[in-house]
Formats: structure tokens, sequence, C-alpha cells
């Protein structure tokens, strides 16, 4: 056993070999060819290239070594393209504290049957005035950052659960096609994580055609791991069992405790106080260019693709003909 491989059961190691193609007699071998394809791409930066961290990116691609190291680079070109985002990118940084205290992502303790770390998103618990949409994303990433350090979740990877209850049409029109772009690119291209299944709960029908629009953007592989529950449980139920789940998900779990990953994160820098005001908070946004990106699409323009979307499909050709491609 490789000493990249300390700490792990062989319960994990022969997963790892069956899923992923993961051999360890020629673990190093792969890595380094991984390595020696750096060189072709001298336009990125590649801050970090130690074994450990190349080999995340095998197991997320199934040690296909091409599809591996593609990733790697898309992981550092998304972080030169995006410097603002990636700025005092830590815990205490104000903008991800505040997003981690208001419970995104949530994060339950235990994993489910497959090993799979649960993530949690209640997204009317978006409060626009104190977190802009970028800070959200910051504080999932960094999030992501932490977890992926564990190398049975590298292996066994996670779940992410969206409950929609109660999300107003306002609030969705803040989701502009920009950031959700954003988000796709940082989440779906651009990050060494196995995600086993994206589940949408309690989701209105504007939700439905947010969905439709992105779309073009999602992979093939991406879409069939997303799931529209809607109001029935019982499917959900059916690929994620009630004994991993809180009891807003119908689980046998005590309900979630928004503040439980914020804790884990922040440690004695933890604080549920209501410490910055919306006037503070409005000052910062306006200092930071990160929030530019929120601008480039008017909330008008968003309900206008919406209403097209529900009313008649060809319209969507119109507004993105990425699809044609």
């Amino acid at each position: 056993m490789t000493h990249l491989h300390t700490g792990l059961s062989p319960e994990i190691i022969e997963k790892a070999r069956l899923e992923l193609n993961e051999n360890p007699d020629v673990l190093h071998q792969d890595i380094q060819q991984v390595r020696d394809m750096i060189i072709t791409r001298p336009d990125i930066g590649f801050l970090r290239t130690d074994d450990a961290f190349i080999l995340r990116f095998l197991r997320a691609r199934k040690f296909h070594q091409t599809d591996a190291f593609r990733l790697l680079a898309q992981y550092f070109q998304y972080r030169q393209l995006n410097l603002d985002m990636f700025k005092n990118f830590k815990a205490d940084d104000p903008g991800i504290k505040r997003a981690l205290i208001d419970g995104f992502p949530g994060v339950l303790e235990n994993h489910d049957h497959y090993g799979r770390k649960i993530l949690l998103l209640f997204a009317a618990s978006w409060d626009q005035s104190r977190n802009s949409f970028v800070d959200i994303l910051r504080a999932i990433l960094l999030s992501l950052e932490v977890l992926i350090e564990d190398q049975e979740l590298q292996i066994n990877g996670f779940i992410l659960i969206i409950d929609w209850s109660n999300f107003s049409f306002k609030q969705a029109s803040k989701l502009t096609p920009s950031i959700l772009r954003l988000a796709i690119e940082g989440l779906q291209d651009s990050f060494p994580a196995r995600f086993g299944g994206i589940h949408f709960v309690n989701q209105p029908w504007y939700i439905h055609a947010l969905y439709t629009l992105i779309k073009p953007f999602l992979k093939d592989k991406t879409r069939k791991r997303i799931f529209l529950h809607g109001n029935n449980l019982n499917s959900l139920h059916q690929l994620i069992h009630p004994d991993c789940l809180p009891s807003e998900f119908g689980g046998t779990l005590p309900p979630y405790d928004m503040g439980t990953w914020a804790r884990t994160l922040l440690g004695p820098d933890y604080s549920d106080e209501n410490e910055y005001t919306h006037t503070s908070y409005n000052t910062m946004h306006v200092k930071h260019s990160c929030s530019n990106l929120e601008r480039e699409c008017s909330p008008k323009l968003m309900k206008s693709q919406l209403w097209s979307l529900k009313g008649k499909n060809s319209h969507y050709h119109t507004l993105l003909p990425e699809e044609r491609s």
C-alpha cells in the first residue's frame, strides 16, 4: 500500500479500484503522467502539484490522465479568471463568514449509506440584502476545499439537496444567467469532487424554468444526476434513506441546525449574532468588484426570460443559441 493510502480501509481502497480504476501499483506513475502535462499549459499558474493534490483530480476523472489534467488546468484557470472571488479565500472573510453563518452551505455530520457527504441548501434563507450570490458560491467552494481533503470523500463523493420551499420569484430573479454560469463553471467544470446526486425538493415552476435555462451548460453526466422531486419526498427517500436525513426532508434526524458547519469552520471565531448591519454590508459590497457579476443582467431581463420559458419554449433558442451546438 502506497503512503497515499495511509488511513484508508481495505474496503475503501478496493472501492477505489473497482469504481475509479485506481491501481496502487502504478499510482505514482499515473500522478507523474498528469504532472508531466503541466508544461503544455504555460498560460496557467499551477500553484500546487504535489502527489496528494493531483491524486484527487485523477479520482474525480476515474484515472483518465488526460481528463484529470484538463480538470486540474480548469481548476487553476477558473481561479485566475475570477481573482476577486479568491481574495482572502478563508472562513473569516466577512462575506464568506456571513454566508456560512446563514447556513450556506449546510453539511450533515453523518454520511449516506454509500459514504457520501450530504450538503444542504435552504434557498429561501438567502437574504439578498445580506449575502451576495458570489459570497454564497465562495462559501460553498471553500467548504468543498475543506471537505475534499478527506480521501474517503474523494472516493465516495457528495450529495447536494436544495430545498426551494418559500423561495420567491423576486429571489429567483436575482439568479441571472451570468452568475448561474459562474457557479456551474466553478462546481461542475473546475472542482475535483464526485457528485452522486443533486436533488431539488419543493421547487416552484420558475425553478423548473431556470433549470431549463442552464441545461446547455450542464454535461450529460450532470443532467442524469439532477433529480426534481417537487413535494414528493418518497422519491427522495428511494435514493437517500430517511435515517440519513433531517426532519425537514422527511428524515428521522432532528431538524438541521444552520450553525453546525459554520461552527466547524470558524471555531472560536463563530458568532451567530447579527454583527453585520445592512448599512455596513452595503458599503462593503459596493467596494468589492465581485459584485459586478451580479449587475450584468437586470432582474427585469431575468423575469422576461422566465416568462418566455414558461409560455413558449421556442424563445429559449433565441436566448441561448449555445444549445444548438
